[in-house]
């Protein structure tokens, strides 16, 4: 017995995974907690002061949540109907919002009635902003115009119609006063001067524009259309820098992190893309469980909140970094054993070195196949909390007690409760392939073992249905494979010919075939 040697796990790493320091940073963001809204979620807005409360709209309601409320703080509701783009001044005092009414509407933070209607859009407004001098509203709405409006007077400014369809987006700049942006479903981004009559820069998306976004300094400016996420140079008249095409569906929200070197994208695809803007690749990613509409970065970014069509707000709080103690650690003063004659003792050439023997310490299926109880061993890897977190360790476990060829023994004689946590485990991993050699034995084996139980449970009965379903798509997904190989196998064959027939056909003729050639024509 003392010459047991402990089950190998082997590791098995992850296709496609690379772990950066951009994926530790992004991991450290906590499990998410879910809000659920009135409506889906279209706009996040974080207030740029402190304690950074954040302004979620959804339906014909504004709700305004602290950093770590799951109940609304304040509701503004005074909508007759859909609330639009819900954002935050500057200074975090007022809070504007349109509406499918065709009214933009001014909030105070500590007030519930509005302070402000400015009336003059025919149709639905879809954004509004601030300017950066603060006495200003931008708004865009679906009557293909965009305004200016002055908020101490209540009156409008000026007026833009120079898009020929919907203006879904837009944003203001936060250096310059009089210049903004503006996104329309007619495929173009517009930079506009409020000194002007007339926009200063058009950008042409090539796909209705959902998103825009300036750069904090003002010269790069993001645009989200299709399933495009595009980059341009304002200070180059609006040169494209890049295109980039991670998503699978349509692009609905961008944000960029506090430091600007991080930019997010949120997509109907499920997904947040995460991408570095030194070169504009993606260095993280997240999943969601519904399509996303609107995406924000609390300002010191310890906060992601995320809102979906299904009405769901997902919050993921950043987990606080370990603070290092500057104090200097007590030095241990040295035990009489360290003055004991012969410790710096160093061993000679013809010296016998004993060394301590190491105690090994056994888990607890080590220890149940070190006793031959294979059935125990592999109840105990069958437990939850192991097949969930490492179901690696659950099919060695399961390959050792196959070598030994105990595996039948071991599968025999369960219940209902056991035999279904064996074909769910089965149906999760078994066409993995790595751990498929090992799980398609096991399969065959539960197979022969319980099919004269068959029609006695109807759990049971489900999920052997299951576990068939699961191998014939399989099999059918390696069939079409190979179908596509042997495709591409003939694609490229006929490819290869056709060059070499080609290189034959140009191949220059040589001086003495050339000569024969003319003495042949000459004779005849």
């Amino acid at each position: 017995m003392s010459g047991y040697k402990p089950v190998p796990i082997p590791s098995y790493p992850k296709l496609g995974e690379k772990i950066t320091q951009d994926t530790l940073y992004w991991r450290r963001y906590k499990t998410p907690v879910q809000i659920k809204e009135f409506g889906a979620v279209t706009n996040v807005d974080f207030s740029p002061v402190q304690p950074c409360n954040y302004a979620v709209t959804a339906s014909t309601r504004i709700h305004i949540y602290g950093r770590y409320s799951q109940e609304p703080i304040k509701t503004y509701s005074r909508f007759k109907d859909t609330a639009y783009c819900g954002t935050y001044r500057a200074d975090g005092k007022l809070l504007a919002a349109g509406c499918e009414d065709s009214v933009v509407q001014l909030f105070d933070i500590n007030g519930r009635a509005a302070l402000r209607q400015f009336i003059g859009h025919s149709k639905a407004v879809r954004f509004v902003d601030f300017t950066a001098d603060k006495f200003r509203i931008v708004s865009g709405s679906d009557d293909y115009a965009s305004k200016i409006w002055d908020i101490p007077n209540g009156t409008e400014i000026s007026t833009y119609k120079e898009h020929t369809d919907y203006v879904r987006c837009g944003c203001a700049s936060k250096l310059n006063d009089d210049l903004f942006v503006t996104g329309s479903y007619d495929h173009t981004v517009k930079v506009f001067d409020v000194r002007t009559e007339k926009s200063v820069m058009t950008m042409e998306h090539e796909q209705p524009v959902e998103s825009v976004l300036l750069f904090p300094s003002g010269g790069l400016l993001v645009s989200a259309g299709g399933r495009y996420v595009k980059v341009w140079d304002l200070l180059k008249g609006g040169q494209l820098l890049v295109s980039l095409k991670n998503h699978h569906k349509t692009v609905t929200s961008l944000c960029l992190s506090s430091s600007g070197q991080r930019l997010l994208s949120g997509s109907l695809d499920r997904h947040v893309k995460v991408y570095s803007t030194m070169n504009y690749k993606v260095v993280h990613s997240f999943d969601y469980a519904a399509s996303i509409l609107s995406l924000a970065l609390a300002p010191d970014d310890e906060m992601i909140v995320v809102g979906m069509t299904n009405g769901v707000l997902n919050v993921k709080h950043r987990k606080p970094e370990e603070k290092k103690s500057n104090q200097p650690v007590a030095k241990r003063r040295p035990r009489y054993r360290m003055f004991v004659k012969g410790k710096d003792y160093m061993p000679k050439q013809d010296d016998f070195v004993v060394s301590k023997p190491v105690i090994q310490h056994l888990r607890k299926y080590d220890k149940l196949l070190r006793g031959f109880q294979v059935s125990a061993a592999l109840d105990a890897v069958l437990e939850t909390s192991v097949r969930t977190s490492t179901p690696e360790l659950t099919v060695a476990v399961m390959h050792e007690i196959e070598r030994r060829g105990t595996l039948k023994n071991a599968l025999a004689g369960r219940d209902e409760k056991q035999l279904c946590v064996i074909l769910t485990f089965l149906i999760k991993h078994m066409v993995e392939p790595r751990y498929a050699p090992i799980l398609l034995n096991v399969a065959e084996k539960v197979i022969d073992i319980y099919s004269p139980v068959i029609n006695q449970s109807s759990v049971v009965d489900k999920l052997f249905l299951r576990l068939q379903d699961t191998l014939e798509r399989e099999i059918s997904y390696q069939e079409e494979l190979l179908e596509v190989l042997g495709m591409m196998d003939t694609l490229f064959a006929t490819m290869a010919s056709k060059k070499e027939t080609i290189f034959r056909e140009t191949k220059p003729t040589s001086i003495p075939e050339k000569k024969n050639l003319m003495a042949v024509q000459s004779s005849s």
